[in-house]
């Protein structure tokens, strides 16, 4: 803030924040942590192939926000919606799962954020839009994984009673080549950014009518940061819409042309984005158009509802 109004003259600056990824980046490279006794132990327990991507002790975790500050927090803001074979994270900070298993506290992250872009270093549009991911989204989500209640995970407002399609867990389940992509990034490090998981894996859980609650534990079992109160809501509110909009004022479903404009992943692909119907059609273009046409009443009826509430001045 700069007194009583927020610096940089906006309380937002997603508009800055949404370039294509950059071809042929590499960018730099992240950490890796090495493996200790217990880590090994622990390993052969689960039997489980100890990986270097993640750190187990809190002095990795702090080693982990140190390199995001330093190397990758000036360029995350504009390449953060972006998705990059050449690049598994582009930029993003990695710290959910050490802030969801209390390794790092939220506000000792937020204060090396603050500090880092009061050097002026950082970029406003990537400063801003960390922090707001830390303190407004993520609190945001908490408050209504409480407020919502034990009941709220069981909603299913879409009537979506497709079974789990085994290409969420098998990448070669498919010829999509983004959804290949994610599903092995995921088995390979359990964790993909946020819009692979909102625009990839969920858009398609939701335009192809996957029950919510398989799609919800699938995400819980497969990511390193699936802390009961971040995916609840962030699946069946935001990444579904099986709560009817009480979390969000849209679906989010989306077709082939927004994955190509986003990402790198469409021009080897099998699939043509551009195409709705035929054998080269993207399922995403398909089945997104499928899906508004399935419950075209209900968005109707819901749009109407928020018209009249504008006029009756209760919304």
């Amino acid at each position: 803030m700069e007194g009583g109004e927020p610096a940089g003259g906006s309380w937002n600056f997603d508009k800055e924040n949404r370039l294509p990824p950059p071809k042929k980046y590499e960018g730099p490279k992240y950490l890796e942590h090495e493996r200790d006794e217990i880590d090994n132990q622990v390993a052969i327990e689960i039997s489980h192939k100890p990986t270097s991507t993640w750190a187990t002790t809190r002095k990795g975790a702090l080693a982990q926000l140190k390199n995001f500050i330093k190397n990758h927090f000036a360029e995350f803001g504009p390449l953060e919606d972006a998705m990059t074979t050449d690049n598994w994270a582009l930029h993003h900070s990695l710290l959910s799962p050490y802030l969801n298993n209390g390794l790092l506290h939220p506000s000792e992250v937020i204060k090396a954020g603050v500090q880092a872009f009061n050097t002026g270093a950082i970029p406003i549009e990537s400063a801003e839009g960390f922090i707001r991911q830390v303190i407004g989204w993520r609190e945001y989500v908490n408050g209504m994984y409480w407020f919502l209640g034990p009941d709220y995970r069981d909603n299913n407002q879409l009537n979506a009673t497709r079974k789990l399609l085994p290409l969420f867990s098998d990448p070669d389940k498919t010829q999509m080549n983004c959804i290949k992509q994610t599903v092995t990034d995921i088995n390979d490090r359990a964790w993909v950014h946020h819009i692979p998981r909102l625009m990839l894996l969920s858009n398609l859980a939701l335009i192809t009518g996957t029950n919510p609650q398989e799609f919800l534990e699938w995400m819980r079992e497969v990511f390193i940061d699936a802390s009961e109160w971040v995916m609840v809501p962030n699946v069946i509110g935001m990444g579904v819409h099986a709560d009817g909009g009480t979390m969000m004022t849209k679906p989010y479903a989306a077709g082939g042309a927004y994955i190509s404009r986003m990402s790198n992943y469409c021009k080897p692909c099998v699939y043509d984005p551009k195409l709705r119907v035929g054998e080269k059609a993207c399922p995403f273009t398909t089945l997104y158009w499928d899906f508004l046409d399935r419950h075209k009443a209900a968005f109707v009826k819901s749009a109407t509802d928020v018209l009249e509430g504008l006029e009756a001045g209760t919304i």
